[in-house]
């Protein structure tokens, strides 16, 4: 017999399918990340989390040899086919992963769902938040393993690693060439 969620009318088969449904209604998040704190409705989104602590990354693109972690992950990485079928009709901007496209959209829609507790600024993804939280508790994950310098940002170490080269992207044409 078939069983029906209550909030959305989705039916299951299995009783425990349902229960597991359910959690997704009541924002209940039962699985925490030991290493971050994160917290996760499912057991399987747990999983999924945990491999971005590890430096494993077992499904490799048949392509061009990148590795990600988990098959999805794999699964999204479609940039050799040249398929975007996720278009914004506002810019013309194509997008291969429907969460990127959703969060490219709040740019458009100037939505900024994710609210920071500490200074009250408000920014359209948790990824954005995140980051923000580090003016906060000073955490800098991103070090050059150079010279040890740090950063908030992993943008800012990769502006900061050609300081260690000689090559020099960005230089300017009308100074002398030693003045960088």
């Amino acid at each position: 017999s078939e069983r029906f969620c209550s909030q959305c009318g989705k039916s299951f088969t299995h009783k425990p399918s349902l229960k597991k449904h359910m959690l997704i209604h009541t924002g209940k998040k039962s699985f925490s990340c030991s290493q971050c704190g994160n917290s996760f409705t499912q057991k399987g989104q747990l999983k999924i989390h945990l491999v971005t602590h590890t430096s494993e990354k077992p499904f490799i693109c048949s392509q061009c040899g990148k590795s990600k972690g988990y098959l999805g992950y794999l699964k999204t990485h479609m940039i050799h086919t040249g398929e975007r079928p996720y278009s914004c009709d506002q810019c013309g901007k194509s997008f291969t992963d429907k969460g990127h496209f959703k969060r490219h959209m709040k740019i458009h829609t100037g939505e900024r769902p994710f609210t920071c507790d500490q200074c009250g600024n408000s920014f359209p993804s948790k990824r954005n938040l995140k980051d923000h939280m580090r003016i906060h508790t000073g955490e800098r994950p991103y070090s050059c393993d150079q010279c040890g310098k740090s950063s908030t940002q992993a943008s800012a170490l990769k502006t900061h690693l050609p300081t260690h080269s000689e090559e020099r992207p960005f230089n300017c044409d009308q100074a002398p060439e030693n003045s960088l």
